[in-house]
Order: structure tokens, then sequence, then C-alpha cells
């Protein structure tokens, strides 16, 4: 029996979640840059949560702690 997050299998869920990893670390900086850019368009884009953007990024397109684990990784996602 698969966990129901929020009316949703976890196995359908799963899909959704991407893991963060160098380049799309990369894209969400050069993307926290742009003024015009909305958060909800780049986490749409990317294929990531508005947390997960967070966790990662600041508003100032700098790498939080767990931002700094696939920078270190290199392309390989970011293990939890």
């Amino acid at each position: 029996m698969s966990a129901i997050v929020i009316g949703v299998p976890l196995s359908a869920h799963s899909a959704f979640l991407a893991k963060m990893t160098t380049a799309t670390l990369r894209l969400a900086q050069a993307a926290m840059g742009n003024v015009g850019t909305k958060v909800a368009e780049i986490c749409a884009k990317l294929g990531i949560t508005r947390q997960t953007l967070y966790r990662h990024v600041t508003p100032k397109e700098e790498a939080r702690p767990d931002g700094e684990k696939p920078l270190a990784q290199g392309n390989r996602p970011a293990a939890r």
C-alpha cells in the first residue's frame, strides 16, 4: 500500500518531484536574478516546488547550505 500525499498516491506524486542538480541550481540562481521573473514561473519551468527553490537559493541568487551540496557533487542529484 502506497502513502497518500494530498490525495495522490506517493508513487504518482514522486514523478513530479525533481532532484536539484547543478544545472537546475544554476538556472534557478540566474532566474532569481531577473527582476521581472515570477517565482511560480521559475518553479514550473524547472519542475521544482517553491519550497525546494527557496531551500537551495536565496532571492539574491546566492546558494544556501542545501544549494552548496549539488555544487559540490557536480551533476549528480543531491542526496537527501
